[in-house]
């Protein structure tokens, strides 16, 4: 083995922690609530208007030729998809909220990257890992958390903590 490898330093931070340290994080959240509240409500809506529908053909049913009542369950059954897809459109997989979150949080991850960057620069670290990911680190030896010097950075770090 050759000197260099032995001479690497690593580090990780808990980039879960910063964030929830990070007031530019409570206001994305606080964002995402109300745009995910909204959809909600819309989706609410939609599906309460299926809902009156269906009431409404149940009480006029006996009233209604078998055409009529064929064109009404169809109006029906178009209203339930309609609602279904468009709440695939807004919480399904890549959709409009998993979009909007995304937006939102890549200014506040850009800060994080950036004073990643810087520390591992100041303290000469080869890596920096995220133990907040999935088993991204099964084991790690506290002196090499530099969460707090990421949060120093930021200026969020604890005024009574020094960091040596």
């Amino acid at each position: 083995m050759t000197q260099g490898l032995l001479a690497q330093k690593w580090g990780y931070i808990d980039a879960s922690y910063i964030l929830q340290m990070m007031p530019e994080y409570e206001e994305v959240q606080q964002e995402l609530d109300k745009v995910s509240q909204q959809w909600q409500e819309e989706i609410a809506t939609m599906r309460t208007d299926v809902q009156g529908m269906y009431d409404a053909y149940q009480a006029e049913e006996v009233l209604l030729t078998e055409e009529m009542k064929e064109e009404r369950l169809t109006a029906i059954k178009e209203k339930e998809e309609a609602t279904k897809e468009y709440h695939r459109k807004v919480f399904g997989y890549e959709g409009l909220f998993f979009l909007k979150k995304k937006e939102l949080l890549k200014p506040v991850q850009d800060m994080i990257f950036d004073a990643v960057e810087k520390v591992a620069k100041e303290k000469r670290l080869e890596l920096v890992f995220d133990k907040s990911g999935d088993y991204a680190i099964i084991y790690s030896n506290p002196v090499h958390d530099y969460t707090d010097f990421v949060l120093e950075e930021l200026g969020l770090g604890d005024k009574n903590d020094v960091i040596e």
